[in-house]
């Protein structure tokens, strides 16, 4: 009898085990699929002049950049913009004046780009790193720049131009025009009394 129990004390301490071990897997798998390496960090849109460690997102916006939080260090991340809906031919990033996009993450797992343009119109943020797993991950914002008002056009400044056809001003010409008629009218006079004196021989 003694014999025959041992083997059992041993098979079960050995199931025991087992099931712990079983136990101790399973409760590290949720953890493991919550946050894969790669699928852990996140991009956010924000208008220029918005600090860089601001971690909220700005889904309108005009002039704008992209700023990456908790990747890990080391990691890439390449983005594309583009219209959403999808539109042929519409715009989207990168494009000729904006080639660059990828962003290194730094040391404590943020990044972030150069001030970027589009034209007005909604678009999709798609993004993906070196690390990760899928097809990326997305989110869709709004560009929306104030129109500016357009300036009135200065008017007239000055007095009209010579020969414009402007009308002259009574006081500006008055004295100039009425010394001149006086001077005209004296020397008329005197042209006209020597005429009339001369055939009596005076």
């Amino acid at each position: 009898m003694p014999t025959t129990s041992l083997p059992r004390r041993a098979g079960a301490r050995t199931a025991a085990l087992a099931a712990l071990t079983l136990a101790g897997t399973a409760a590290g798998a949720p953890a493991a699929l919550a946050q894969p390496s790669g699928d852990n960090g996140d991009v956010k849109i924000h208008a220029v002049g918005t600090p860089f460690d601001d971690q909220s997102n700005e889904p309108k916006v005009c002039d704008f950049y992209l700023a990456a939080f908790n990747f890990d260090r080391g990691e890439r991340v390449t983005w594309t913009i583009k219209t959403h809906p999808p539109v042929a031919g519409g715009p989207q990033l990168p494009n000729s004046s904006y080639p660059d996009n990828t962003v290194t993450i730094e040391s404590d797992g943020t990044a972030h780009t150069l001030p970027l343009g589009l034209p007005d119109g909604q678009y999709r943020l798609t993004w993906r790193t070196n690390l990760g797993h899928g097809a990326g991950k997305h989110k869709t914002f709004k560009v929306d720049c104030p129109v500016s008002k357009p300036t009135a056009p200065p008017g007239p400044n000055g007095g009209p131009p010579a020969g414009g056809g402007g009308l002259a001003r009574d006081d500006a010409f008055a004295p100039v025009a009425g010394a001149a008629a006086v001077g005209l009218a004296a020397v008329t006079g005197v042209v006209w009394f020597r005429v009339r004196r001369r055939p009596h021989g005076v």
